[in-house]
């Protein structure tokens, strides 16, 4: 038996999550809270074995709660954002649920519960938890669904506000990882911080033109990288 907290702001939500559990006589709901403070607050007495949880609520985001709890339950995300789904690999959510959802479709969340599977969890495994040190995949989103593609495959990286622009050959996806988080992911041996913005990989590199004390970089994709004059000496490190 395990105990489950629903926090969403929207009583309708709440309302379909709870039809849809009297399915489930193994999951038993102990609360219910319509804003971040209060999930916050329940979450840490109870201490459910499982929440559904809404993204976009007063006070603290789904993802804020997670940052102030005691212990970090099973999740299962009940939102009408899509745009978070990567980020929720981030946390090992079981499950993403985008709003409006079905009941087989909820259904589909519970069993990977039961089944101790989170394609979400084990999808992030394989991507950003590899046995080498760093990953041969990344996650992206490419219109409303997320893939992997290799890293070898990256052209270069682009920082998109407090996300990413993964551009390849002959496409650009977004990620929800910052530039940083992504510089600490991939292969120092293979790409290279040139900007505050960017990161290229040196495989896809095409020519250097100097641009006054600096160089701009045109990669294989024909796209120009500028290098910023505090990235220098990390270029200089490569040059023969």
């Amino acid at each position: 038996m395990k105990k489950v907290l629903i926090a969403d702001d929207e009583k309708a939500g709440r309302i379909l999550i709870k039809e849809f559990l009297e399915d489930y006589p193994n999951l038993v709901l102990i609360a219910e809270v319509n804003n971040g403070v209060d999930a916050i607050n329940e979450i840490n007495r109870f201490k459910p074995d499982l929440v559904f949880l809404d993204i976009q609520m007063p006070g603290k985001t789904g993802f804020e709660v997670l940052n102030h709890l005691e212990e970090i339950p099973d999740i299962i995300f009940s939102t009408a954002y899509d745009e978070y789904a990567l980020k929720a690999f981030e946390v090992h959510a079981v499950d993403y649920l985008l709003k409006p959802y079905t009941k087989e479709r909820f259904k589909t969340a519970v069993e990977r519960l039961n089944s101790s599977i989170s394609k979400i969890g084990e999808l992030a495994q394989s991507v950003f938890m590899e046995d080498t040190a760093y990953p041969s995949r990344v996650l992206v989103q490419y219109n409303k669904k997320l893939i992997t593609i290799k890293c070898e495959h990256i052209v270069w990286v682009e920082a998109y506000g407090d996300y990413s622009k993964v551009h390849t050959h002959d496409q650009a996806y977004l990620s929800n990882f910052g530039i940083g988080d992504l510089e600490e992911k991939l292969d120092p041996k293979l790409f290279l911080r040139v900007h505050r913005s960017s990161i290229i990989n040196l495989d896809r590199v095409k020519e250097l033109k100097r641009y006054g004390k600096s160089y701009d970089v045109t990669m294989d994709n024909e796209e120009i990288v500028r290098v910023s004059r505090g990235y220098m000496d990390a270029i200089k490190k490569i040059m023969l």
